[in-house]
């Protein structure tokens, strides 16, 4: 059963034991009011009288939509409330929104007054809001909380909305692309759904296309997100060299991503872990993943975070989290996530509090969020965090072989002095650029891409010049070879390879194989 029709049930049960106050915690005011006036023109309540006060429209007949008097203030609407309460049994007066239900101050008490006046005659009193109720008012009587849409009220939605349109505009889309787009509405209010849909239906058409076009424009709804950067992606993110493994297995991944699991026991994809040598695309990749899966791309930023005062980061980790499930689906892309995980000589317990929220999450939340951590050293990570069931894989990012290091020195190539290279001085690049991080290749073709800027086209590069600057070129593992060495000892260990496997296995120290992913047909 839905929360809609859940909360309708609670709030008819609480009517008909005669709470005298009904806390009713929404973001959907309007949403709220159509599940009230269900549940008051039920035929077993038809002399039950309701009344519905809003700053707008004064007192009303809920039923009725009648005006009850001429005095629109709140005071006015509580003195008639007050005496209907004394003169009529089984009263239920609704207050939408009213200012100051927070606090013990001079309304709150005057609000418990009038409750305990229904209280002697059966009457109820129902406050619809968003904010907190004081705890002495609150203790007088119950409370509701009408979550956002589930997937099956927003198919609901979506399909009456669709409805509604059919022979106005051409519609495409079947019962699976509603379903998927209902999915992928989770998170925003049923206004906001319908709003959505309109955007579709006033460009004059509704394509199978237009259902990951909502996903994107759903993202247009959240501009300011606690703990949570817009990555606005350029075309240049579209690419990544190498990697091959990894990319097949994203690819099987995005086709679960975008699937209707509502019949089985499977989750959405949690998330990938890439760990390894720094400059090999692990940066790189969570953008060329939210390209190609056509998903936004949202940072976590570790060090916007942490807080100064007690329980803040918590809070921090918390509010960026629950965005993360409201925005989704999405990339959440946590970048150097051990600087910010890192807590093993933490004496405050922080750190580990942020930890178990996070491990929390990554376990237990359903939504389509898609996690690409990145780390350089994974050592300091927690070994919780390792685990087999948080992450849905890890994958150790190492210098790039040499078919790998051909396949990026051809993209950046193309992409910084615009023209194809030349096979044979490919092939002399390949050999000059052993031990180089794709970051290090990237660095000596943008420095080839700006000579021929200056010198006026592709014609006038010297192949001396570009073999000179792959010369020059030191990459981290010459600078710092004992660094790099020990961190592709843990990778092979211990993680499965993101480039290609090789046909036989690599022994390391502990002398345990290296994991190696077997693709299906």
């Amino acid at each position: 059963m839905s929360n809609y029709a859940d909360t309708r049930d609670d709030l008819d049960n609480y009517l008909t034991a005669r709470v005298p106050v009904i806390g009713f915690r929404t973001i959907e005011q309007q949403r709220a009011l159509r599940l009230v006036k269900e549940v008051a023109t039920r035929s077993r309540r038809s002399s039950q009288p309701f009344w519905i006060y809003t700053r707008a429209t004064g007192l009303r007949d809920l039923r009725s939509n009648a005006s009850v008097q001429e005095d629109r203030s709140l005071t006015g609407a509580m003195e008639f409330a007050a005496a209907q309460f004394i003169s009529r049994p089984q009263a239920t007066l609704i207050l939408v929104d009213p200012d100051g239900l927070e606090d013990d101050s001079h309304f709150t008490r005057h609000v418990a007054e009038l409750a305990r006046l229904a209280d002697a005659n059966a009457g109820s009193i129902v406050l619809i809001t968003d904010s907190p109720i004081w705890s002495g008012l609150q203790r007088l009587g119950m409370s509701l909380a009408l979550d956002l849409p589930d997937a099956d009220e927003m198919f609901g939605t979506v399909r009456a909305f669709l409805d509604d349109h059919q022979g106005v505009v051409p519609i495409a889309w079947t019962e699976d692309d509603a379903r998927r787009a209902s999915e992928f509405l989770l998170g925003v209010t049923e206004a906001e759904a319908v709003n959505l849909m309109a955007t579709l239906v006033a460009k004059g058409e509704v394509t199978r296309d237009d259902v990951l076009a909502l996903a994107r424009a759903k993202d247009r709804i959240f501009s300011n997100l606690a703990g949570l950067e817009r990555v606005q992606l350029k075309e240049s993110d579209y690419s990544v060299g190498g990697l091959s493994s990894l990319r097949d297995w994203l690819a099987r991944k995005n086709k679960l991503m975008h699937a209707d699991l509502r019949n089985t026991d499977l989750r959405p994809p949690r998330g990938v872990l890439l760990v390894g040598v720094p400059g090999c695309g692990k940066s790189l990749s969570a953008k060329a993943i939210a390209s190609q899966w056509q998903l936004p791309l949202y940072r976590l930023d570790m060090a916007s975070i942490h807080g100064r005062f007690l329980g803040e980061s918590e809070g921090r980790m918390r509010e960026a989290l629950e965005t993360a499930d409201r925005v989704a689906p999405c990339i959440l892309w946590i970048d150097e996530i051990e600087k910010g995980l890192a807590g093993s000589h933490d004496i405050s317990g922080v750190q580990q509090r942020i930890i178990g929220q996070f491990l929390f999450w990554l376990q237990e939340s359903e939504s389509r969020a898609f996690v690409v951590a990145t780390a350089n050293d994974v050592r300091t990570l927690p070994p919780e965090l390792l685990r087999k069931g948080r992450f849905d894989e890890l994958f150790f990012v190492d210098l790039p072989d040499a078919q790998d290091r051909r396949e990026i020195i051809e993209l950046y190539y193309r992409k910084y002095v615009k023209a194809a290279p030349d096979p044979d001085q490919v092939d002399r690049l390949v050999d000059l650029s052993e031990g180089f991080a794709g970051s290090d290749i990237q660095a000596a073709l943008h420095e080839v891409g700006a000579e021929v800027h200056l010198n006026g086209g592709a014609d006038a590069l010297q192949p001396s010049f570009v073999l000179d600057t792959f010369s020059n070129t030191s990459p981290l593992s010459r600078t710092n070879p004992e660094q790099i060495e020990e961190i592709r000892a843990w990778g092979r260990d211990r993680a499965v390879p993101a480039g290609r496997s090789t046909a036989q296995p690599t022994t390391g120290a502990t002398g345990k194989t290296r994991r190696v992913v077997f693709m299906g047909d």
